[in-house]
């Protein structure tokens, strides 16, 4: 078996952060992904019933999220700790934020349902592959954007401020401020 890490002292962990291959599937990693299902899974259940109630679970869950950021569960995480959601935001129903890179998102973002924010990449050799490595890259959704139902962000994309992602959408590169951008892969259509 190949040795992917030889002379690289650094945990898994440290390589995800990094944004290098990592061993997905590290204990210590995946006790921190359980508890993020746990917690997303706690926060839906009392949001049901008090969202109140249920906001310190979102608190705990995400790295950061503004006072008057609202997020309606379902919501599904990687880790949960790797997300900042800024003033203003709404995120409506079943959120997808694979965050193994950081995922910003800034103020006053409008998420419409089903969107998902997808930072890991897989490598394209079959044998890493095969000893389930992966990677990822950083997403960030600037101020005042507008995610259309259904749209899929891939690793490493910047949406520009102000700008609208027609509803599915998939979000391969950086898309411009001020535009509207649809189709797949999505392009700007129209300048605002």
């Amino acid at each position: 078996m190949t040795d992917f890490f030889a002379g690289d002292p650094r945990t898994n962990r440290e390589r995800m952060l990094a944004g290098d291959l990592y061993i997905a599937d590290d204990p210590d990693l995946e006790a921190a992904s359980k508890r993020a299902i746990a917690l997303a899974h706690r926060y839906g259940e009392v949001y049901a019933t008090d969202p109140d109630a249920a906001r310190p679970l979102l608190e705990e869950l995400l790295g950061s999220i503004a006072p008057d950021a609202h997020i309606r569960p379902p919501l599904y995480v990687d880790y949960g700790s790797y997300i900042t959601v800024g003033s203003g935001t709404f995120a409506n129903y079943g959120l997808t934020a694979l965050d193994v890179a950081p995922i910003t998102i800034g103020d006053d973002v409008q998420i419409s349902p089903q969107v998902q924010l997808l930072t890991p990449t897989h490598p394209l050799d079959p044998s890493q592959r095969r000893a389930k490595l992966e990677a990822a890259e950083p997403i960030t959704i600037e101020d005042n954007v507008w995610l259309g139902g259904g749209v899929i962000v891939c690793p490493g994309v910047t949406i520009g401020t102000n700008t609208v992602i027609g509803a599915g959408a998939v979000v391969t590169k950086d898309i411009p401020p001020n535009v509207v951008a649809a189709g797949n892969p999505a392009k700007p259509i129209r300048h605002l």
